[in-house]
């Protein structure tokens, strides 16, 4: 096993753990987790192809959608009030 899948192993193993927590402590590791998943994507994708990259990406976007539609709306001058109104 490649050291890459070994920490894309443990990346996954951590956004479970984070999706456990209660949301007011997903925060700050989510975060972290939605920022260091890009890289990890693209050295996936540089080292087994574009189909596992694109897989990964898919998977990505799957998991995080709400927190990646709330950035996307908040970064284009989006209403976020209604997003969060939305969950409750």
């Amino acid at each position: 096993m490649t050291l890459l899948i070994a920490v894309s192993a443990l990346w996954v193993l951590a956004a479970t753990g984070v999706a456990m927590l209660p949301l007011r402590r997903q925060y700050v590791p989510g975060v972290a987790l939605m920022l260091a998943a890009p890289v990890l994507i693209y050295l996936l994708g540089r080292e087994f192809g574009w189909v596992v990259g694109l897989a990964a990406a898919a998977a990505f976007v799957s998991m995080f959608r709400n927190p990646l539609r709330y950035f996307w709306r908040k970064w284009t001058g989006g209403d976020v009030d209604e997003l969060i109104k939305g969950r409750d």
